[in-house]
């Protein structure tokens, strides 16, 4: 237990960067209602244009701009893939996906991983200085929620969140959905850029494998924020952070689990059990709520 306490300011240092990607799949997954597989690739995309610029002498900031651009240029494709030519979504996104593979590989002149050490470069967050990186990570999860919480507040956020609860009827409205979709694709995949720009300063390095299975991460802290914080946080910014808290409480659980002995290779597997509970729970909520007013309802009918 010593043990585990010890090592829970890095599990929720690292819980608020994937809760940071984890709000760009929110956009995709509970905004739009769309399932983007873009994500393993774009994750990736982020980590490997930052630490190539930074290491070549580029300055942090532009470093992490020209990442998050990145992020919203492989969202672009997906979108266009998605609405002018007709292809499903979650299709869309794993083309994109496969092709940033390839891509990735190119922007780290086919290497599959680099390096970018703290003693060599003044990163952000770093596992050297974690309450620098706790603060660091809290203060972009909070400027990224409030930017977005004014965003989807205007005459533009809102024909995208109404694109994503009734296409039909939007359209209906005058909406165009198709661009609402590709603007709602672009910022999911440039906030999961930046996430990757910020793992890629805590881990030390860039991976092209660095993204893969980073979907179901995201999905496990926003599903693990909807079920816990639901019917507590109803504003639209606090739903935002619950995906944040959700990436928190997952890092701290597999913490948790690690220190009891648990196979490192083990742990994608208990994330996709991680993520199918809590996906199970709000259908399990729903029959244990029917159930309990059919019998109340027949109850009164005897």
């Amino acid at each position: 237990m010593a043990a585990f306490f010890g090592s829970l300011p890095g599990a929720i240092a690292q819980g608020i960067i994937w809760g940071i990607m984890a709000i760009g799949v929110y956009i995709t997954y509970k905004v739009l209602d769309l399932a983007d597989l873009t994500v393993d690739g774009s994750l990736a995309t982020g980590g490997a244009v930052f630490v190539v610029l930074s290491t070549s002498g580029v300055n942090m900031y532009l470093a992490l701009l020209a990442a998050l651009v990145s992020g919203c240029l492989a969202g672009l494709a997906t979108g266009i893939l998605h609405t002018a030519f007709g292809i499903p979504a979650i299709l869309a996104g794993i083309l994109t996906q496969l092709s940033l593979y390839s891509i990735n590989l190119r922007i780290m002149d086919k290497n599959a991983n680099i390096g970018i050490s703290f003693r060599n470069y003044d990163l952000m967050i770093t596992l050297s200085n974690i309450n620098k990186s706790l603060l660091v990570g809290a203060c972009f999860a909070v400027v990224i929620i409030a930017i977005l919480y004014w965003f989807f507040g205007t005459q533009i956020g809102s024909s995208i969140r109404a694109t994503g609860c009734n296409a039909a009827m939007a359209r209906a409205n005058g909406i165009n959905t198709n661009l609402n979709k590709i603007i709602g694709l672009v910022i999911s995949n440039g906030i999961v850029a930046l996430s990757g720009a910020l793992l890629t300063q805590w881990q030390g390095f860039a991976d092209i494998n660095m993204g893969r299975g980073a979907i179901v991460i995201g999905l496990a802290a926003v599903i693990i924020g909807e079920v816990i914080f639901g019917k507590l946080f109803r504003n639209f910014a606090l739903r935002l952070l619950s995906a944040v808290i959700g990436g928190v409480i997952y890092y701290i659980v597999m913490t948790f689990v690690i220190q009891l002995g648990l196979d490192a290779n083990d742990l994608k597997l208990f994330s996709a059990v991680v993520v199918a509970i809590f996906l199970g729970i709000p259908y399990w909520k729903s029959k244990l709520n029917f159930k309990g007013k059919s019998a109340k309802g027949g109850a009164a009918n005897a």
